[in-house]
């Protein structure tokens, strides 16, 4: 697998995030040990779903970022963080254009433990932007 030549150069993730045009739709722009740093922008509903072994860190770049739990939701802002634990039922949801940041373990599937047609392989996310 060819790795994209953008994640061997310096990566600025509010101007990767703006310059994506599929919401959804992550980007591979960076990695390191055991993980990828991913951008994406949203809007809407994404879907319910869990990732059994790997926790899923979100910092929010511009907009708004409500991710709910059976438990209740945690809103998020631009500039925030927050961890998802491994296992925990979630569902993000964007009322407006909001562009994150993930990092995440490579074993990370994109929709976890469902597979719907926002989901997307490695092999997508690796491509080049």
């Amino acid at each position: 697998m060819d790795v994209p030549s953008l994640i061997k150069a310096p990566v600025h993730p509010a101007t990767a995030a703006a310059a994506l045009t599929k919401l959804w739709s992550p980007r591979v722009v960076a990695e390191f040990d055991d993980y990828y740093v991913k951008i994406a922008k949203v809007l809407g509903s994404f879907t319910w779903h869990a990732h059994e072994h790997e926790d899923e860190l979100f910092h929010i770049l511009t907009g708004r970022l409500r991710i709910e739990f059976e438990s209740g939701p945690v809103d998020l802002r631009a500039g925030d963080v927050f961890v998802v634990p491994k296992g925990m039922r979630h569902n993000p949801v964007a009322l407006e254009e909001c562009h994150v940041m993930l990092i995440e373990k490579k074993s990370t599937l994109h929709t976890g433990d469902v597979v719907t047609a926002q989901t997307r392989s490695i092999d997508e996310q690796l491509r080049g932007m």
